[in-house]
């Protein structure tokens, strides 16, 4: 076998196999970025030696506190410094991260505590109703809770718990963590915002996010010293891994609570933020904000977009605001972001509306992944025609373990050898892929399929509409016909037929919506639209 064998006599556990992990991305910054900022909240500033001490007395006084390897701590925070604090701090002393959305209601956030076996959760005062509210509901005893203050935004500590300050200085800022022995053992545990039944558990290892971090910063063509501004809920993917990714570059973390136009705006004037993630609602946002929330830059500001496809024309309308959009796709089960619209210079020679059309595909696999594509019900690729549907499947590093607690949810989601997305979509020639729709959300009117997304589309270029969503209805004769629900943009006005005049000059006739409600959407904390909500409204109209 030769230079091939294993005859070397070296064990490969004691210089050429080190497990990999994020906590190798924040060790690392600490020796080669040591005064640089990483957290930045405010008035607040953290350089990486500051940041590192602070999650080394977190992992430390987690562990004095009884958490062991394997243990679940969770937490109820914004996109605060403890949250990304938390990231490594928890892990770190081998336990696994369980950040849980802070608009939930009690009920949920009761059986995560409980089927996700929390022993400490880590809270912002301002949810610390909720927190106690879920812990009381709890069967058992529920998890200890640690208060986090923030004099900052008006959130003082109440004095009912122990404060994250007092818990951090019982921790030890030079003691060792506790790194992973195995890549696969497990990061965190997010779960799903499932919309019917309770929540799914989704369990990360620690090469999954590793191997995140390092394929994004390929994907978004990242230079040293980036600066980020977390609008992803850190709940959410982990914030897509992001906080995990920014020691790499020796990059700042700048924290926001409250995601408003003007909170944008001010961090890319004042701040210089470089990057930032964001649902497409945040994209429309900013592009209809009013002139006092918005203020003037001279650089360009790199945006991941993802959530659900985003409408053409407010891709079109953002980048000429000194935007530059990349869209991605990907689900909770695969930590973020796993596709990417990967632009084609040869697409620069099109007209600005269809390279606002191209810039909404999903695009291809990103770097960590082995492939992601389009199959039919039979598990066979689809021809890549741009017409022919089926459901995208994925395969690579970048997909979870699993469902916790959930071995029948996590065979059927692997069936076939890859991870079934149940987003429904069509593929370029160019192996692109274009999502239709949710198979949830395609509306079949009179036998046709008709794509939600796709008159949705239609319906956000006019110029009156800010956000739009388009259901199924219930028909006699047609079984379904699309309802759409609208927001105006403020001070604009359209009437319903203005909009469905506008959808037929551009649909064919069975996928013009047959009724247009003008109200407010009601939207998930990560900007998505609750169309499931919509679709019982629709049932009653």
């Amino acid at each position: 076998m030769g230079w091939m064998s294993d005859e070397t006599g070296l064990d490969k556990r004691t210089a050429n196999y080190v497990p990999l992990t994020p906590l190798s991305h924040l060790q690392r910054a600490r020796t080669a970025f040591p005064t640089r900022e990483a957290l930045v909240y405010g008035t607040r500033r953290l350089t990486y030696t500051e940041y590192h001490a602070r999650v080394s007395r977190l992992a430390s006084a987690l562990a004095k506190r009884g958490i062991a390897p394997g243990d679940v701590v969770a937490t109820l925070i914004p996109n605060l410094p403890a949250q990304a604090e938390a990231h490594f701090g928890v892990p770190a002393c081998g336990a696994v991260l369980n950040t849980i959305n802070t608009r939930l209601d009690t009920g949920t956030v009761a059986y995560i505590f409980e089927h996700g076996e929390a022993k400490i959760v880590l809270c912002d005062t301002q949810f610390l109703p909720l927190a106690e509210a879920a812990k009381a509901a709890c069967e058992g005893e529920g998890p200890e809770i640690i208060e986090i203050p923030d004099d900052q935004a008006g959130y003082p500590a109440t004095g009912r718990h122990v404060t994250y300050e007092d818990l951090l200085s019982e921790g030890d800022p030079d003691a060792p963590w506790h790194m992973p022995e195995d890549e696969w053992e497990s990061l965190a545990l997010n779960y799903t915002s499932g919309t019917t039944g309770r929540p799914k558990g989704v369990v990360y290892h620690h090469r999954g996010a590793y191997l995140m971090t390092m394929g994004t910063v390929v994907s978004w063509r990242m230079q040293l010293y980036p600066k980020f501004l977390a609008i992803v809920p850190l709940f959410h993917c982990n914030g897509w891994n992001h906080t995990w990714m920014m020691p790499v570059l020796g990059g700042a973390v700048h924290c926001c609570r409250d995601i408003t136009a003007e909170a944008i705006y001010t961090a890319i004037a004042d701040e210089g933020v470089t990057h930032f993630g964001g649902a497409p609602i945040v994209l429309n946002m900013l592009v209809n904000a009013q002139p006092e929330a918005r203020k003037t830059f001279d650089h360009t500001v790199e945006v991941f977009t993802a959530g659900a496809p985003p409408a053409p024309a407010t891709l079109a309308a953002i980048e000429a605001l000194g935007f530059n959009v990349t869209h991605v796709y990907g689900l909770t089960e695969t930590y973020g972001h796993v596709t990417e619209c990967l632009w084609n210079p040869d697409w620069d020679a099109h007209d600005d509306p269809d390279k606002a059309a191209m810039k909404a595909r999903q695009g291809i696999a990103m770097p960590m992944m082995e492939y992601v594509t389009v199959v039919d019900e039979h598990n066979r690729q689809v021809p890549m025609d741009k017409t022919t549907q089926g459901e995208i499947v994925m395969r690579g590093n970048s997909v979870m373990k699993g469902y916790f607690k959930n071995p029948q949810a996590t065979e059927e989601a692997f069936a076939g050898g890859h991870f079934h997305s149940g987003d429904i979509a069509v593929q370029h020639p160019d192996t692109h892929i274009q999502i239709a729709d949710r198979a949830k959300d395609i509306i079949i009117s009179g036998g046709e399929n008709v794509s939600s997304v796709e008159v949705e589309g239609v319906l956000m270029s006019h110029p009156a509409v800010s956000l739009c969503a388009v259901v199924a209805k219930p028909d006699a004769k047609w079984g379904e016909v699309p309802c759409a629900f609208v927001e105006l943009k403020s001070g604009a006005q359209a009437t319903e037929a203005d909009l469905i005049d506008h959808a037929r000059a551009q649909l064919a006739g069975f996928k013009t919506p047959k009724l247009v409600v003008f109200q407010e959407l009601p939207k998930t904390s990560t900007g998505k639209i609750q169309k499931f909500e919509l679709r019982e409204l629709a049932k009653m109209l």
